[in-house]
């Protein structure tokens, strides 16, 4: 056997091996400290799924980052939307769960305070697709939507720009319930409290899967009765509860209540903030989904009887851009529905 040629070996020695390619991404997160904006305090659906999704996907992100939760409550989600929009670094390293209702906001300019363009932020997915309820107390003397329509029923919700406010108004509007709206209210978890100590009747907005991740004894005792739900079809649990979308309207009134059942599909959509490379927004969209499919994930959500229903972030994306860019006249007659009229509302409930 003819030994290899020198020359051939020198070649081959000296030929560099190509290195591995480099991961920006990773290169970027590697060691680093991410942070997860909660727009409610500590308990409730928000803070539970935010809390939930925080402690696993970190290491479904390039670089394996460590992500903490932090709790920004205030304005109805406003606050929290102001500073990821606003003040919070454009890098990627911030992840939040925006309002369900802000969309709306934005689309309808109800609130001023409301500073940002929520077709700016990187929509990274949805974690729940689920129906908002509006529900009572056992003991509430109201106990279906058609006496909600003839007696006067007291609604706990929290800020202007909140979903929890919204909703009832709506109803009020278009349906022609008599629900007295409470304002002021820090979170689902105060409101749930005023329920019990019987302040208020019932809270304004909530989903099913909410109930079931935050207060499962609510379901599961029948403490909360459902008047109404909304969304593109009915919660399969919930049957006989009367869906939004299927109430009888003047003709006129039907495309007002489509807008509002597909507003409801954004869910508890997440985010990172606008100006965010597009390859960081790619891998975090990448890592939400894994994160959904992920065994420990799916076990403790699970765990926490915590439901999910997810919606990819281009989806999500052109959904909220959807009702930004609806028709001015569906917007226009929307904002009006959404507005409380000054006699059902109250600063804080009254003594009884």
């Amino acid at each position: 056997m003819k030994k290899p040629c020198l020359a051939v070996l020198s070649l081959l020695a000296a030929s560099p091996v190509a290195p591995l390619a480099a991961d920006p991404v990773a290169d970027f997160y590697k060691g680093k400290q991410m942070q997860f904006i909660i727009r409610t305090p500590p308990g409730g659906d928000y803070d539970s799924y935010s809390r939930l999704l925080a402690r696993h996907m970190g290491r479904h992100i390039p670089g394996a980052p460590s992500i903490t939760p932090i709790n920004m409550p205030g304005g109805g989600g406003i606050i929290s939307a102001n500073y990821v929009g606003q003040v919070a670094p454009k890098d990627g390293t911030i992840l939040t769960m925006v309002s369900q209702g802000l969309p709306i906001d934005q689309a309808l300019q109800l609130n001023p305070s409301l500073r940002v363009d929520m077709r700016n932020f990187n929509w990274i997915g949805n974690l729940v697709n689920a129906n908002q309820l509006l529900v009572v107390w056992h003991t509430s003397k109201v106990k279906t939507l058609e006496e909600a329509k003839k007696t006067e029923t007291l609604i706990g919700s929290t800020g202007a720009g909140s979903i929890s406010v919204q909703l009832p108004a709506f109803y009020n509007n278009v349906l022609g319930t008599k629900f007295k709206i409470i304002l002021g209210y820090q979170g689902g978890q105060e409101v749930d409290l005023a329920m019990e100590r019987g302040e208020v009747d019932g809270r304004g907005t909530n989903t099913y899967t909410g109930y079931q991740t935050s207060k499962p004894q609510y379901l599961s005792q029948k403490l909360i009765i459902p008047l109404i739900q909304v969304g593109m079809e009915k919660e399969p649990e919930l049957p006989d509860t009367p869906l939004m979308l299927e109430q009888s309207v003047k003709p006129e009134d039907k495309p007002l209540l489509e807008y509002m059942s597909k507003a409801i599909t954004v869910g508890r959509p997440v985010a990172t903030t606008p100006g965010v490379p597009a390859d960081r927004v790619a891998a975090l969209r990448k890592a939400f989904d894994d994160t959904l499919k992920d065994p420990e994930f799916i076990a403790e959500a699970k765990q926490q009887n915590a439901e999910v229903r997810p919606m990819t972030g281009q989806v999500l994306e052109a959904t909220i851009r959807a009702l930004i860019e609806a028709p001015q006249d569906v917007r226009d007659r929307v904002k009006v529905a959404l507005q409380p009229k000054a006699a059902d509302t109250l600063e804080s409930a009254p003594k009884r």
